[in-house]
């Protein structure tokens, strides 16, 4: 495969998930995973948690450089929050993963994802399922 955009669960997996197969040859993130990971030290229970969530987000802020949530990205997260209201799905309750679909949509790219169903019925969404490591 070629690039592929990495949800926020997948990219956390990352170093666990043994099907290389299912990740992208280029993997790729959006500014929404970014912004998703700088919540999660922020409202951890207790230090081992806070530092493993910082953890994650200074690995991504090192490794990658996320693809924006532009203009483009904000007509598709119409189209996104369209889908799921068709779909019986609330779009603000999966607001960060409409957001990622969204910018997935506007750059025509896949998801790779360990959580499909976290993005099912968006309509013109490449979802690649990505084997859980704990399943």
């Amino acid at each position: 495969m070629a690039p592929g955009v990495l949800d926020t669960s997948t990219l956390i997996l990352l170093g666990r998930i043994e099907d290389d197969g299912a990740l992208p040859l280029e993997p790729l993130i959006t500014a929404i995973t970014l912004a998703e990971l700088s919540v999660g030290p922020l409202v951890a229970t207790d230090d081992v948690e806070r530092a493993a969530r910082q953890a994650h987000l200074q690995q991504a802020e090192a490794d990658f450089d996320p693809l924006p949530f532009d203009a483009a990205a904000a007509r598709s997260f119409g189209q996104v929050a369209a889908s799921l209201r068709r779909a019986g799905r609330k779009p603000a309750a999966r607001a960060y993963d409409a957001m990622i679909a969204a910018v997935c949509i506007a750059n025509e790219l896949p998801i790779h994802t360990c959580n499909p169903d976290d993005f099912s019925g968006i309509d013109g969404l490449v979802v690649v399922d990505v084997p859980h490591p704990d399943r």
